[in-house]
């Protein structure tokens, strides 16, 4: 008995030995395929930060091999989320619009008219992300511009595909709109908001309610370093910043294609642009193309790309990705230049970048009034880390009240 319980220590040491270096292996070869530029705001707690992340995705994939449960579920459940009391400025109440959960932020002090509604959709690459996760950013929202705030808990990829996502937003917004007196709101001063995927929501919402005659017009749309197109994964930004946390190149298009139809076949086709064929490509050249972009963000180095043939049998399988719902960027001119007020913030060291660059560039050829704020030091994903004490980013916070400012003034 004594040698078979020795035996079974054993083999559970060695065991757990293998787990510690298989985990502390990952990562180290995650990290070492990840760059972070000289230019990043405070680059040493950008490492701790992207660390925890690839940590908790490499334990996630392990309990998924091991059948515990499966690597989204895991992450989603481990994305430390702090739990808040009341607030002594705001009412915090979880609804739902329709069959879509929502949690709406009101100021208490008295107002002297109606406030101005701002909806909020939450980023995450359409599959991480929730109500909870920006629960502090839309908190300080709500404070500081004192407007009536309503952040949408949409449906998740991959249990959830284009366009689930876009319909919830949809849906939370028009019940907003028609309901928004109820909440001492201005129907005629309802902002759509979102950063990253949650951005991309907002642009397609935005668009859609143009020809909705039924409802006020949106004031105003602020775009929070958008994910505007899935055609070209080859732009400056993507050469330039492919590896720089905490988006990568690969992880975009990886997103990009759960969301469209809940699994990632096709991947490299998508990276390399072999899942468009030329003609469609052509078709979008003229908003979609890297002529398009200032000077100044090719400096640090960029390679224009050969128009290649595309695979018709991928074309068919991903042709969706067309839709101005999916990628608002591609909305005609017609529905573009009647789009309302915007503001766009990019950051330099984004994958992103160049999709906010390219719509500001079409809002404002088309009249439409754009203030755009540019983080020259800035990452994907900034704004969320503004209040995570000893890892928060200066940067972040003012992008955030820039963003303030702006609603204020509306």
């Amino acid at each position: 008995m004594e040698f078979a319980h020795a035996l079974l220590v054993l083999v559970l040491a060695v065991f757990i030995a293998a787990f510690i270096l298989l985990v502390v292996g990952t990562i180290y070869f995650d990290l070492s395929n990840s760059e972070i530029p000289p230019g990043v705001d405070q680059p040493v707690k950008l490492r701790i930060i992207h660390s925890v992340l690839i940590g908790t995705a490499v334990l996630g994939k392990i309990f998924e091999k091991l059948g515990l449960c499966s690597q989204v579920g895991f992450v989603r459940n481990m994305r430390w989320v702090k739990k808040f009391g009341k607030d002594p400025k705001l009412f915090i109440k979880d609804l739902k619009f329709g069959t879509v959960p929502v949690r709406v932020y009101q100021p208490r002090a008295p107002s002297a008219g109606q406030r101005r509604g701002v909806i909020f959709f939450h980023g995450g690459g359409w599959i991480f992300g929730s109500i909870d996760t920006h629960e502090t950013l839309c908190r300080y929202i709500a404070r500081e511009s004192e407007s009536v705030v309503v952040s949408v808990e949409y449906r998740l990829a991959p249990e959830h595909t284009y366009p689930a996502q876009y319909e919830d937003c949809l849906t939370a917004t028009t019940h907003f709109m028609k309901t928004a007196e109820d909440y001492g709101v201005d129907p005629a001063c309802i902002i759509v908001s979102g950063d990253s995927a949650g951005g991309n929501l907002a642009a397609a919402v935005c668009q859609t309610l143009i020809s909705r005659p039924d409802l006020p017009k949106i004031h105003a749309q602020v775009l929070i370093y958008p994910c505007l197109q899935a055609i070209d994964f080859n732009l400056p930004s993507y050469q330039q910043n492919c590896s720089v946390p905490l988006l990568f190149r690969e992880r975009t298009a990886f997103y990009v294609l759960q969301y469209l139809k809940g699994d990632a076949s096709f991947l490299e086709d998508v990276l390399e642009g072999s899942h468009m064929p030329v003609d469609v490509k052509l078709k979008f050249r003229k908003w979609l193309s890297a002529d398009n972009i200032p000077k100044e963000f090719k400096v640090r180095g960029y390679k224009s790309q050969v128009l290649t043939a595309g695979s018709n049998e991928v074309y068919e399988a991903v042709k969706k990705i067309c839709e101005p719902t999916f990628s608002p960027l591609l909305a005609d001119d017609a529905i573009v230049r009647q789009l309302p007020e915007s503001f766009i913030l990019t950051c330099e060291y984004d994958v992103l970048r160049d999709d906010g660059l390219l719509y500001k560039k079409r809002l404002e050829d088309s009249g439409v009034p754009v203030i755009w704020y540019h983080i020259e030091n800035g990452f994907h994903g900034i704004l969320s880390l503004f209040n995570h004490g000893r890892l928060s980013f200066p940067s972040g916070k003012r992008g955030l009240d820039s963003i303030v400012n702006f609603l204020r003034r509306l």
